[in-house]
């Protein structure tokens, strides 16, 4: 399901962000995220779209050409417009903030520099991101506050580090033996049958993932070592893809 224009602004990266108009449709779900500072943007707009500015298309322009300016967007679909008025303008000028609130489009503000690149990248991975089965419980909002924060990586490499240096074979056939363990409950018969060997093979690699990473028994550092595993599978870390089951 796409997230509504208030969702991302609960997004970390959308800190800061102040709604001067349209604020009745802010419930209404985004599609995609475009920086676009060139005055005829709509043209190119499909419907759903918030666009990211720093005014350009504003920048001495007349005021029937900023009114025409936010009539297309609104006319168009667009999600709503967030300027950045730090650089090319300060402030609001009266036609657009006129507009957006004749039309009821949605016009955000920033007050302070923000990184364009960051706004569309949390945006998207909340975008893209596929939802949960029905009632089963999903890590994807720790996950997504993990990576738009910058911490993915960091934490990646405090809950697994050692493994992540060992040669191919090794990392791998130690991560797969934990994932197995932890979606068993270390269930020792049904995480060698997971992994295709003998139980005493799940023990022996235990004792070495014990040796490498510590206390693996608190609920704490489950939980810990569960995110890690979610990063490794996803592209958000860069992280070491995880093995299949053999």
């Amino acid at each position: 399901m796409l997230p509504t224009l208030r969702e991302l602004l609960t997004l970390p990266a959308f800190t800061g962000a102040e709604v001067l108009s349209g604020h009745a449709r802010l419930g209404e779900p985004v599609t995609w995220v475009h920086v676009s500072e060139i005055p005829d943007a709509a043209r190119f707009l499909s419907g759903g779209e918030l666009l990211l500015s720093v005014g350009a298309p504003l920048v001495n322009a007349a005021e029937e050409a900023s009114h025409a300016y936010i009539r297309s967007l609104a006319e168009r679909g667009a999600s709503g417009l967030a300027l950045e008025l730090v650089r090319e303008v300060r402030e609001p000028p009266p036609a657009v903030l006129g507009a957006a609130r004749l039309y009821d489009f949605p016009l955000l503000v920033f007050r302070q520099e923000v990184n364009f690149a960051q706004l569309t990248r949390a945006a998207h991975a909340r975008i893209l991101r596929q939802p949960a089965e029905h009632g089963e419980p999903s890590l994807a909002p720790l996950l997504d506050a993990l990576a738009e924060t910058g911490r993915s990586r960091a934490f990646l490499e405090a809950q697994l580090g050692p493994l992540l240096v060992l040669p191919t074979r090794a990392r791998v056939t130690l991560i797969g033996t934990l994932a197995a363990l932890l979606e068993t409950n270390f269930n020792m018969a049904e995480s060698a049958r997971r992994l295709g060997v003998r139980r005493q093979t799940v023990y022996y690699r235990l004792e070495q993932l014990r040796a490498m990473l510590g206390d693996l028994d608190s609920p704490r550092r489950q939980l810990g070592l569960h995110l890690a595993l979610e990063l490794s599978r996803s592209e958000v870390a860069e992280a070491v893809p995880m093995p299949t089951e053999r």
